[in-house]
């Protein structure tokens, strides 16, 4: 079964499974509170809406992506398959990222991609299938497939805030890789989603601190730091709701 992230009680649901099955996490949740729930608009242009906020700033995404979404109406992939190269170039766009909209454009008109069957599939299967769209990288996947698709085991193992929140919390010496971020969340699984959200609301406490990262505010070192979690079971919670695929 494929668990989603719906709404605000199905991450409380979650969290609560976390804690329990591992230690670790509950002098986290105790530092930052129940996580709020982020959600995207799904669909294609929930995924446009990333791809335009791709190396640039939040303010400069928001503003390529308001032209753009303002500009077609109804905004989807067949007006942006259709729009000329030039004119989406005139709305704040760049090159590559124009290829990439009429890519994705093209595979969804040609139904080789279907963002819908995505939302059921393994999040690993289903991020290999984005990440093999030109364009879209692990980030972006991942991004998509927790905010806008609410899957509850995405682990965005590329993004830095999760790594050095991960880092501090769990006592770590450096801040870890995309590739070492994988075995550190397999204990969470199916719900690596949901630790993700708990994580970037620690990433916040520990900026709020004087946005100094050190040693003294790392639960882990108070205490459990020795602990082996056992990898996270549904079967004792109730849980969030489940699709099957």
């Amino acid at each position: 079964m494929t668990i989603h992230l719906n709404t605000q009680a199905d991450l409380e649901d979650a969290i609560g499974v976390l804690v329990k099955q591992d230690r670790r996490l509950r002098p986290i949740l105790e530092l930052t509170g129940m996580p709020v729930l982020r959600q995207r608009e799904p669909g294609f242009a929930g995924l446009a809406h990333i791809v335009c906020g791709q190396q640039v700033s939040t303010a400069s995404a928001a503003a390529i992506w308001g032209r753009l979404s303002a500009a077609f109406d109804p905004f989807d992939h067949s007006a942006i398959r259709k729009a000329r190269t030039d004119r989406l170039g005139r709305l704040g766009l760049s090159g590559a990222k124009i290829k990439t909209l009429k890519n994705i454009a093209r595979e969804l008109d040609a139904e080789r991609l279907n963002l819908d069957v995505l939302a059921e599939e393994d999040a690993d299967a289903a991020h290999n299938t984005l990440t093999a769209l030109h364009g879209i990288g692990p980030w972006t996947a991942d991004v998509y497939l927790l905010f806008c698709l609410r899957h509850a085991d995405a682990w965005p193992a590329g993004d830095i805030a999760v790594q050095e929140a991960v880092k501090v919390g769990l006592g770590l010496a450096t801040r870890p890789t995309p590739k070492q971020m994988a075995p550190l969340a397999e204990p969470w699984r199916p719900l690596r989603g949901a630790a993700a959200h708990l994580w970037w609301s620690y990433y916040r406490v520990l900026k709020k601190r004087e946005g100094v990262l050190t040693e003294k505010v790392s639960p882990a070192k108070v205490s459990l730091a020795k602990v082996n979690p056992a990898k996270p079971s549904l079967s004792k919670s109730p849980g969030p709701r489940a699709r099957k695929r």
